[in-house]
């Protein structure tokens, strides 16, 4: 019985979210190492205004997630995995050891950057609920043209699955998943095509700054994106962080691994709780937690207690 930090990819932001988080002593400490690393103030980020960028988008993100982790480490919280999804993969390196804050945070520029600059415009991702992956994946085959392209991307959920393209695309995708019994259709609060073929410029962008990386052997195991296995080698992380980029994220796999693996409590880190909602949904008998609803006191007692828990089993 162990436990695995959730880290939140894009779609979770919101404006003030950096300004919202915990007092603890952490969170100031992680945000200014971040503006450090990055030469600018972070907290700038959260903005309505700021968020309408890709880039600031990812790094706005990386920085609450890892600002929450750090509170939670001071406070002794140990994970037994850790998983991000798209973006949050970052955070989760840096939770794992793999990456230092400062490189995640260079990293996490370069891949927003890259991903913003390639598609400033007319590009999206949208999500199906209800309809399992071959379904979505006719529908963008069906829907998609060389002039509009789409493609079936993350599987959040067995009937939870995305579509990344143009915005035509996407929305003759969507309307045709609700006329074939989609259960919800809708866009996501994603400006670029992530997670398909094309992406492999900024992929390929990314790769070349993640060559010049310097990275240690995760000490917590790392649960990948691409494969939706748990990694554990330093090279086995840097490769699903740059292929990720314009591939899958296969998120209904990589937790599915964890719970085989004797997970029983998930928590997702800030900001936001969607990866809380799909673990309670695809797990129920496992506990599950978000520090959206619940303090960092709360959440610690919560690890320590499934920890004493599995010493005592």
């Amino acid at each position: 019985m162990t436990c695995a930090l959730l880290f939140p990819g894009q779609g979770e932001q919101r404006p003030g979210m950096l300004h919202d988080l915990s007092d603890h002593p952490a969170v100031g400490q992680t945000l200014d190492e971040i503006s450090e690393a990055l030469g600018e103030d972070v907290r700038r980020l959260d903005t309505a205004e700021a968020l309408r960028s890709n880039a600031s988008t990812q790094l706005a993100l990386f920085s609450a997630s890892a600002a929450s982790f750090r509170a939670l480490s001071a406070l002794g919280v140990r994970p037994d995995h850790v998983a991000g999804h798209s973006i949050g993969a970052f955070s989760a390196a840096v939770a794992c050891g793999a990456l230092t804050l400062g490189d995640a945070a260079r990293a996490v520029r370069v891949r927003g950057t890259a991903m913003e600059r390639a598609y400033p415009s007319g590009y999206g991702m949208g999500v199906v609920l209800g309809l399992p992956e071959p379904e979505v994946a006719g529908i963008a085959e069906a829907v998609g043209t060389p002039d509009d392209p789409l493609y079936p991307t993350n599987v959040n959920a067995p009937l939870q699955v995305a579509v990344s393209g143009t915005d035509r695309a996407v929305d003759r995708a969507l309307a045709l998943a609700l006329a074939r019994g989609a259960t919800k259709a809708v866009r996501l609060a994603v400006s670029v095509p992530a997670h398909c073929p094309l992406m492999s410029g900024p992929e390929a962008e990314l790769a070349a700054h993640m060559a010049k990386v310097e990275m240690a052997r995760p000490a917590t195991p790392f649960a990948g994106n691409v494969g939706g296995r748990t990694l554990r080698t330093a090279d086995a992380v840097r490769d699903d962080l740059i292929r990720s980029i314009a591939r899958p994220v296969r998120w209904h796999e990589a937790t599915s691994v964890l719970r085989e693996r004797g997970v029983d409590l998930f928590v997702q880190v800030l900001p936001g709780d969607s990866l809380a909602r799909l673990a309670a949904a695809a797990f129920p008998e496992s506990r599950v937690a978000c520090l959206q609803a619940n303090s960092l006191e709360r959440v610690s007692e919560l690890v320590d207690w499934t920890r004493r828990r599995s010493e005592n089993a």
